[in-house]
């Protein structure tokens, strides 16, 4: 991980006490769609080895757990890491303290190499460089991040966003910026291609489909961006905000299980 990298982590809240099992919790894992996809591009219904860079609590690593022969998470922040050790129990998954960039593992071996909602707060070109050393020819790189809010209710969504535009403005007048203001999700596909690593890159949508509840949308808010006490008290329209979507998902949801979708950008690059 690149100085700058480390520090917009570390501002960011991601390695402070109780949030990996807050995000471990909430957030969601990808759906199998997802994961068929990049199959099918990879041309292996099963693979030898994907890595899965800054790979967090294992959500995503987890998820290739039944897909591959051997699964291997990538995560430099211990408490992360940590979180990811103790949730996953697949014999055929296991996690390195190392470096996206410098992961120490060896050359050509792996048929899909993922970072799930993660490259954003990656320094892109050392990242793609370290992904296509270790790919084989024709093995897949994707960086794929979810849209947030999920689709749930109108009134629950729009305050959903209303508080995450409050978290991104605090964030701008403060001095605390997110992954995504350096390198934008927006432009990944466009980073893969120019890096000169893959032949071919493109940029494809899917979805997941799941229930979600009360507390399960206000444990996904939680989980967006950090915990809220890196505002040091600075912007209480963080807290509002927040206060707001409780309000409105225990009102709207109460005590049900609803339907949700969450919309998931995929850039892949096939080396």
């Amino acid at each position: 991980m690149s100085g700058f990298s480390e520090s917009l982590v570390t501002r960011s809240g991601y390695d402070w006490d109780g949030f990996a099992a807050v995000y471990d919790a909430f957030r969601p894992s990808p759906p199998d769609a997802l994961l068929d996809l990049l199959a099918r591009y990879a041309g292996s219904e099963r693979a030898r080895l994907v890595v899965d860079l800054g790979c967090g609590t294992g959500l995503s690593t987890r998820g290739w757990a039944a897909r591959a022969d051997a699964v291997t998470g990538v995560e430099l922040n211990s408490a992360m890491a940590d979180q990811a050790r103790a949730a996953t129990k697949a014999a055929n998954v296991r996690f390195v303290d190392a470096s996206a960039s410098d992961t120490g593992l060896p050359a050509g071996e792996a048929d899909v190499v993922t970072c799930a909602q993660s490259f954003h707060w990656m320094e892109p070109e050392p990242v793609l460089a370290e992904a296509a050393r270790l790919l084989r020819p024709g093995g897949v790189f994707a960086a794929y991040d979810y849209d947030v809010p999920p689709t749930v209710h109108p009134e629950v969504d729009d305050a959903f966003a209303a508080h995450a535009q409050a978290r991104s403005a605090a964030r701008a007048r403060l001095g605390l910026p997110a992954g995504a203001a350096t390198w934008p999700k927006t432009e990944h596909v466009d980073r893969i291609r120019a890096s000169g690593h893959f032949r071919f890159a493109r940029e494809v949508v899917c979805h997941g489909a799941g229930e979600l509840d009360a507390r399960g949308l206000i444990g996904l808010a939680e989980s967006i961006g950090g915990p809220r006490v890196i505002f040091d008290d600075q912007a209480p329209e963080v807290g509002e905000t927040f206060e707001r979507l409780r309000e409105t998902a225990e009102r709207v949801l109460g005590d049900g299980t609803w339907p949700m979708h969450v919309g998931y950008r995929v850039r892949i690059g096939v080396r």
